[in-house]
């Protein structure tokens, strides 16, 4: 096992590797030198490594480390890509670790890479010799737009590890819940004609106007029918995000667009839900004898909850005297959770930093987060 450099040391070199995930071509980069980078640290710690590419076209890649054997052990996980910022509005350079009023800032620095370099110190702290089980380092891609890198851990090969931590920033609390989301597209098309005489074309901006009534009227309906007091939004939600459509007053509008977002809650199933509204669209598109398209924008997230009885949970929520809660923004949890590996969502730094300006995570957080993960691995791995 050869030394690595410092947590701050770690930090400095992760976020001078730019790793942009973005659904905007012009902004979106490769991760690959952020993987190369955490596989040379870990083999430097004696894991064996495997990298996969998960989208060769934009090279993406996932990395799957491993300290020791046998069954069971422990997966910390993290997203090795960021947000999309914007320099001028940052009061320092975005790529470069900023040590200023007891803060770690840069684009990464809580919302995750952070996480690695908390990761790493705590593994340098353990003997490989004394391991019964394994030590597993996840790092994935594009979690913030795809979520390219979770869907292709099945190919990948999940180990079947006994629980696994991602470290998002939650301020250092476990999170055992939270939402899933889905972001869909509908397409209506009509008939342009000149707007003099409406029977010249088909209006697809009336029609949508049925669609989006139908939207509301669903919407109300799973209010109705879905509730769960442990989110601060207890039921789930139906956003009309933006809508397209027409080109000028005088002609019949001859196309219209809608993108929504729906975020569920767990026991709601997104296959199911994509059904329902696929029927419901079927019939206005039937009624009003038109086309419409329904689209997924991105394949969506399930609803997240740990077991009933999570191992995991109780550990966490007794090491750092806060009880579990759920949260509104999704993860790759699911997709770990699909697994059957006890799963949580813990990390240093605060959601309330990420995805905006000068984003830090506070020094306060490092050492406690540190000494976690070390008794996480002490627990299932020793």
């Amino acid at each position: 096992m050869k030394p690595l450099p410092d947590i701050k040391q770690k930090m400095s070199t992760l976020l001078s590797l730019p790793s942009i995930s973005s659904t905007l071509a012009e902004y979106d980069m490769s991760n690959k030198s952020v993987i190369d980078q955490l596989a040379s640290w870990c083999e430097s710690l004696g894991f064996s490594v495997e990298i996969q590419c998960v989208d060769e076209a934009h090279k993406k890649y996932n990395m799957l480390a491993t300290l020791g054997k046998g069954p069971g052990g422990l997966i910390l996980s993290g997203h090795t890509d960021t947000v999309p910022c914007n320099i001028e509005k940052w009061q320092s350079d975005p790529f470069t670790l900023t040590d200023k009023d007891n803060r770690f800032y840069g684009l990464g620095s809580c919302d995750m890479k952070g996480f690695f370099a908390l990761a790493l110190a705590a593994v340098e702290k353990v003997d490989p010799a004394k391991l019964k089980s394994p030590i597993f380092i996840l790092a994935t891609a594009d979690e913030e737009t795809s979520m390219t890198g979770a869907r292709a851990l099945a190919s990948l090969g999940l180990p079947k590890a006994r629980a696994a931590i991602i470290g998002e920033p939650t301020s250092l609390k476990p999170i055992n819940m939270h939402k899933g989301i889905l972001m869909e597209g509908i397409k209506i098309t009509g008939q342009a004609g000149h707007s003099s005489d409406p029977s010249l074309g088909k209006n697809a901006m009336d029609v949508m106007h049925s669609v989006i009534g139908d939207l509301m009227s669903f919407r109300a309906e799973l209010k109705q029918q879905y509730h769960h007091t442990g989110f601060s939004m207890p039921n789930p939600t139906l956003n009309l995000g933006c809508i397209h459509g027409g080109d000028n007053p005088n002609r019949i509008c001859g196309q219209c667009e809608l993108h929504f977002d729906l975020r569920t809650i767990p026991g709601m199933s997104s296959q199911q839900l994509r059904v329902q509204i696929k029927d419901r669209l079927d019939r206005i598109a039937e009624q009003t004898q038109t086309q419409i398209e329904f689209y997924r924008l991105f394949d969506g997230v399930e609803a997240f909850a740990s077991g009933e009885h999570s191992e995991l949970v109780n550990l966490a929520e007794k090491l750092t005297g806060h009880g579990a809660q759920a949260v509104a923004f999704a993860t790759e949890a699911p997709f770990l959770a699909a697994a059957n590996i006890d799963t949580v969502v813990m990390g240093a730094g605060s959601i309330d930093q990420a995805h905006q300006p000068d984003e830090f995570m506070a020094h306060d957080q490092i050492e406690p987060m540190v000494n976690y993960i070390e008794q996480f691995i002490k627990h299932y791995c020793l």
